[in-house]
């Protein structure tokens, strides 16, 4: 009897802590959406390159002069962003698809675009 009551227990302790797994945060949509336009931006750590507060490394872009946080992707969905041509050491040109909302771009589709070679 105890076995079956221990049993149960663990049983509900494990069901209890999955459940309280947190729901996957939206995320930028692997294609564009035809009837929007894609706009080509600069992208970075917006603390590290783009002049934005804040303590930890978080992708941003910049439009039309302004540099916005993205949310809908992140920093480390696009490769180790302290490697050489990461974006905490370059600014980089993406395709993107969003608004701005509360001073966030809330992207829809972001596609980062190869690195260029710097000029000799």
């Amino acid at each position: 009897m105890k076995t079956l009551l221990l049993t149960l227990l663990l049983s509900l302790a494990t069901a209890a802590a999955y459940a309280q797994q947190p729901a996957a945060a939206p995320s930028a949509a692997a294609t564009p959406d035809p009837a929007r336009p894609v706009q080509v931006v600069e992208a970075s750590c917006g603390q590290c390159r783009l002049g934005l507060p804040g303590k930890s490394c978080d992708l941003a872009v910049r439009l039309n002069g302004q540099a916005y946080f993205v949310d809908g992707t992140s920093i480390d969905a696009h490769g180790d962003a302290h490697a050489k041509d990461g974006f905490c050491q370059a600014i980089r040109q993406a395709q993107v698809q969003g608004e701005i909302v509360d001073n966030r771009f809330k992207a829809t589709y972001f596609r980062l675009l190869p690195a260029t070679a710097p000029a000799k």
